[in-house]
Parts: structure tokens; sequence; C-alpha cells
């Protein structure tokens, strides 16, 4: 027969137990909990860690090339393929003639002194390249020009092939901040900012211009061309903002390539 005595050590055996139970299990749970929350940090801090590699957080915005007015034109750099072959002649002088939905810009090109730039344009020109494109950007401050070459009507299209820089140092001495003047008229390459990174894209230059001599001056616009562009600027962009797509649009419906 079990005596109170005993029936209460028991009791209190059991009761011992039975918290040794709960805490051990109360031990399990909170390694278990901080487990799972050990692996959800590691997670977020390896997440976070592709972020920034990716450039998420790397502060730069990706409109940024197009935010700053007075950036430089440029194109992305195209997909390599074999460049055209010399056709022309590179003592000649030849005409860009551009037909386009706000009126005819003709500008000369002389290919003696930009035979590669030259040579292209003829050749994506003889090909129709040029035709039904639209020219996708417009300046208005900081440097002024129309921007136009890109099959894609984006900024991001090109032949498929680059060309070299050409003709860099007829517009004179930089001044102290490395720049240049574009005078009105001026017809130049679009490149990435890097050296020989010259596609199909180029830029129309409707009033003077500072920047690096850094884009092939490759042409001299008419004054009736002149007047086209300006009456382009005069509507601004799409958007009110001083860098953009123009308001009236401008499409070159047809270009062409001949030999004076």
């Amino acid at each position: 027969m079990v005596t109170s005595d005993q029936r209460r050590r028991q009791l209190a055996r059991e009761k011992y137990e039975r918290q040794q139970k709960r805490r051990a299990e109360a031990r399990r749970k909170s390694r278990q909990r901080l487990a799972i929350i050990g692996a959800a940090s590691a997670a977020v801090i390896v997440a976070l860690i592709g972020l920034v590699a990716g450039g998420v957080f790397d502060g730069k915005d990706e409109n940024d090339a197009s935010a700053e007015p007075s950036a430089s034109p440029s194109a992305p750099e195209p997909k390599k393929s074999p460049s055209p072959a010399m056709a022309i002649d590179d003592k000649a002088k030849y005409t860009f003639d551009l037909k386009t939905s706000a009126g005819d810009v003709k500008f000369e090109m002389d290919a003696s002194k930009t035979p590669q730039t030259v040579n292209s344009f003829k050749s994506l020109a003889d090909k129709g390249f040029f035709d039904k494109t639209k020219c996708h950007r417009l300046v208005t401050s900081g440097i002024y020009v129309l921007q136009c070459g890109d099959p894609e009507g984006t900024g991001r299209g090109g032949p498929g092939y680059t060309i070299p820089d050409e003709n860099l140092d007829s517009l004179g001495k930089p001044n102290e901040q490395g720049q240049v003047v574009y005078p009105a008229g001026t017809v130049a390459m679009a490149n990435t900012g890097q050296p020989g990174t010259g596609g199909s894209q180029f830029f129309l230059v409707y009033k003077d211009s500072p920047l690096a001599p850094s884009y092939t001056p490759f042409g001299r616009i008419d004054a009736a061309g002149l007047k086209v562009l300006k009456e382009v600027a005069k509507a601004g962009t799409a958007d009110g903002a001083q860098d953009g797509a123009p308001k009236a649009p401008v499409t070159i419906e047809k270009a062409a390539v001949t030999k004076n």
C-alpha cells in the first residue's frame, strides 16, 4: 500500500518530469524558430547581394542618359557584323537627301575627310535602311540636336556593325571644359561615348552646341533643311521635357545618297 508521503513524492516527481518535458519542448521550438529566422535572414541577405550585384541599388537611374538635357548624343553599341566594303570615290563629295514628314533636309558629305562614314551611309541608304524610320530624339537645352538613324526608333538600334571615328580635329582645339562647338548645320555621328562605336545613328545640329570632340562631323545641312529643323525644335518635345521625342513627329520617308 502506497503511503501518503510516497504518493506526494510520486506526484512531485511526475510534475517535475512534466515541467522538464515542457521546457525541453519549448527549447526545441525556440531552436526551430531561430533556425527558420536565420534561414530567412540569410535568404534576404543573399537576395540583397544579388540585387546590388545586378545594379538595382547602385544609385543609377536607367534613364540617366536621357535625363540630362546637355548629355551627349549617344547610341548603344550594336552587335558586330561585317561593315560594308569600300565602294565610293574617296575623293568626291556626296549629298545625303532626306525626304521627311517635316520637310526635305539635305546635307553635303566630303568623302576625302570621312570616307568610312560616307561609304557606310551610302551603303545603308542604297538598301533602304533609313526609309520609314523615326527621328527619335530632340534636345532643346545645353545642346540643340535632332537625332535620327535608328531603325527601331528607340535609340537602341543600329546596322549591326560599327565604323571608326573620323575628322575629330576639324572643329578646332577643345576649350578648358574639353569641348568644341558643333556649329548649327553640322551633321555628326552619335555613339556610345566610347571611341569607334558609331553605327547608323546621327544628329542634326540646328543651333551651335558645345560637345566633346568625340562625334564624327561628316555633313553640312543646306539652308532649307536647317529651317525645317528649327521648326521641329520650336514645337519642342512630346512631353515638354528638354530631351525626348519631338512633339512634331519626324519620319524619314526616303533617304538617298548621290555623288555630286
